[in-house]
């Protein structure tokens, strides 16, 4: 089936469109871009050169896909692109930057969600399964891991790491690495484990017990993080749980410092 586009959208005849899309009133479609089957690009939204989306995208009114960097120092001649895949929906006023880097690419993984008006900056990377609430801005560099959930308006400084299955509450101001299935409030603060979201993957019980371990052990005796993650990575409870030896390994990778226990922040 052919693509329905409105008699008032510009797309541009450099682009190349997969069957059964829909190009929204208004909307622009510029040079070299490349969007796969079944499409929804609605009115007004602006898909910039280079920017490539897979199939089943949805891209909500007024949002802005592949834009430049908002770097003072980035050369508009450079060629870089936005990468978003398979089944990402994206709401009404969305922003996400191209690459600042030659060849480079900012990437929005598999079924994620990005609601109204959140912003991706430039060289960001969100695994699968990614959701950002209404209005979560994200900095250059940031990587987010799959199944993470970003709460509204929650700001995360650039290269930040957030790990996979966190939960990052609304309003939260994130400056420092957030490890795997760790929940963050306030300023660079852990409030626990995301259980809710540990179980609702079905991660077992085992697991869970491992996991909680390596999480009282590494964020909340207060010492350096780095230092008891590389005491308690050999141990039998850790190296035989994936979920714990992912969070304890988090922690041996070089970063820009790590969240901390609110319990410990807040002792007397």
């Amino acid at each position: 089936m052919a693509s329905q586009i409105h008699s008032t959208a510009i797309v541009s005849p450099k682009s190349n469109l997969g069957n059964q899309c829909k190009v929204g009133a208004y909307a622009i479609v510029e040079d070299g871009v490349t969007i796969g089957e079944k499409c929804d690009i609605e009115a007004h939204a602006i898909i910039k050169k280079g920017t490539v989306l897979g199939n089943d995208v949805r891209v909500g009114h007024f949002s802005v896909l592949g834009g430049d960097p908002q770097h003072l120092e980035f050369d508009r001649s450079i060629d870089s692109i936005v990468r978003i895949a398979n089944d990402v929906r994206i709401g009404e006023g969305v922003t996400i930057h191209r690459s600042m880097h030659v060849r480079g690419a900012t990437k929005i993984g598999a079924r994620c969600f990005l609601m109204g008006n959140c912003h991706v900056g430039h060289d960001g990377e969100l695994g699968d399964d990614v959701i950002l609430a209404n209005g979560a801005l994200l900095g250059g560099h940031v990587s987010v891991g799959d199944f993470t959930f970003i709460g509204g308006g929650a700001g995360i400084h650039q290269f930040t790491r957030i790990g996979g299955g966190a939960m990052i509450g609304g309003l939260a101001e994130v400056s420092r690495d957030v490890p795997p299935n760790v929940t963050v409030a306030g300023r660079n603060q852990s409030c626990g484990l995301n259980l809710t979201g540990i179980k609702r993957r079905r991660i077992s019980n085992d697991e869970i017990k491992a996991l909680k371990y390596a999480y009282r052990q590494v964020l909340m005796k207060g010492g350096n993080p780095t230092v008891i993650a590389t005491n308690c990575i050999n141990e039998q409870i850790v190296k035989a749980n994936p979920k714990a030896k992912e969070f304890v390994e988090f922690f041996l990778t070089e970063s820009k410092g790590f969240i901390r226990s609110r319990s410990v922040l807040t002792k007397p």
